[in-house]
């Protein structure tokens, strides 16, 4: 049994309905409200459709203050933190010395010398503490800070009711004020391909802001479970470390577990130019030695199976790939799936068989994500 180190100031609503909580993080985390179809079903289509309420608390929430707080995040992540404004955010990587993925993070530019990196369950906080050693500059992991994510198209609406002004954050915006009468930091981020707000406050604060947002939203918001994110990301094409990378799915060959930013396709994340983060030589070096690529696999003729976790990737008699996480999409009329792949199929329209656990021959094709929201409009839209 896990050792839960963290504490939701969330829980008891969790625990109101129905959900049982486990570890994420060190967290105690709603990872079901009801473990059945029925609830992944409706707290999804809620999301796509109108909105949902999420604790996401059990992120890691980093602030880095000081003189040389700039200088610790742009040595630890792959982006050019000079080119972030204060007011803005930016997804980013970090990687170890051998230029291969351990983490990924948002980084918020809050102020001068005052920064704010959120990162999940690698050692994100462990590299910023190490290159911070001797600097003037502080690493502090705040738990008394709390995030809840409300995503989807009526989501902007219901936050409107308070803060009008919300209509025009721009994606990977910040902004600071008040809502329903408490301190708050709203980011105009996400993990759900949908437009989407992060909401952070004090814990003292986090059960009057949860239960006004659900009131003002009405029949346009429900609480949504922590799982509802594995649906929602797996047609969007945003990563879960470690469940998409080789320390869950070990390659063959009995190489160290460790993927490239090029196999993963979060090479983007690296600033044009860029050197001098850890790992940053090595990774350049890697370009074009892809043991794999992460690619989406979608069955043919509109088959609605679910393309399960371990499901072998076949072409051509030759077992060319594995499925990390897959959807199935009533609301989109699609099985998708993410999966680790052959460079060698990867394009679109490679023709595939998977194999299910169960022997199960299911006819498919490698496709180009993200499935949903291809121009990625509707996460970054205004107004």
């Amino acid at each position: 049994m896990a050792i839960l180190w963290r504490t939701s100031a969330l829980a008891q609503r969790h625990a109101e309905i129905g959900g049982e909580l486990e570890d994420w993080n060190g967290m105690g985390t709603a990872w079901f409200y009801d473990d059945t179809p029925e609830r992944a079903k409706a707290d999804y289509e809620a999301i796509r459709t109108k909105a949902g309420l999420m604790d996401v608390s059990g992120l890691k929430k980093v602030h880095v203050v000081g003189e040389d707080a700039a200088y610790v995040i742009d040595r630890v992540t792959t982006r050019n933190v000079e080119k972030i404004a204060p007011g803005r955010a930016v997804y980013a990587c970090m990687l170890d010395d051998r230029g291969l993925f351990v983490d990924d993070c948002v980084i918020y530019h809050l102020a001068v010398n005052s920064w704010l990196v959120v990162h999940g369950t690698g050692i994100g906080m462990e590299q910023l503490t190490t290159v911070a050693a001797a600097k003037n500059c502080s690493v502090i992991m705040d738990d008394d800070l709390h995030d809840m994510s409300l995503q989807g198209p009526k989501a902007v609406d219901i936050l409107a009711k308070e803060i009008p002004a919300i209509r025009d954050l721009a994606y990977f915006g910040i902004w600071q004020g008040r809502l329903f009468g408490r301190d708050v930091m709203i980011s105009r981020t996400g993990y759900t391909g949908e437009r989407g707000y992060e909401i952070f406050c004090r814990a003292k604060d986090a059960v009057h802001i949860w239960d006004n947002v659900l009131e003002t939203g009405g029949d346009d918001v429900r609480p949504t479970q922590f799982s509802t994110l594995d649906m929602l990301r797996i047609e969007s094409y945003l990563l879960f470390y470690p469940g998409d990378n080789s320390e869950t799915f070990p390659f063959e060959d009995g190489s160290p577990a460790g993927d490239s930013l090029w196999e993963l396709g979060l090479d983007f994340t690296v600033s044009p130019g860029k050197e001098g983060f850890i790992g940053s030589e090595n990774h350049y070096a890697m370009k074009g030695k892809e043991r794999f690529k992460i690619y989406g696999v979608q069955l043919s003729g509109g088959a609605m199976d679910q393309m399960e976790m371990f499901a072998r990737v076949h072409a051509d008699g030759k077992d060319v790939g594995v499925i990390t996480y897959g959807l199935s999409s009533e609301l989109n009329g699609y099985s998708v799936a993410i999966a680790r792949l052959d460079p060698s199929v990867a394009s679109p329209g490679t023709k595939l068989t998977v194999v299910q656990p169960d022997g199960t021959e299911l006819a498919a094709t490698a496709e180009e994500m993200p499935f949903y929201d291809k121009d990625k409009t509707i996460r970054t839209a205004k107004g």
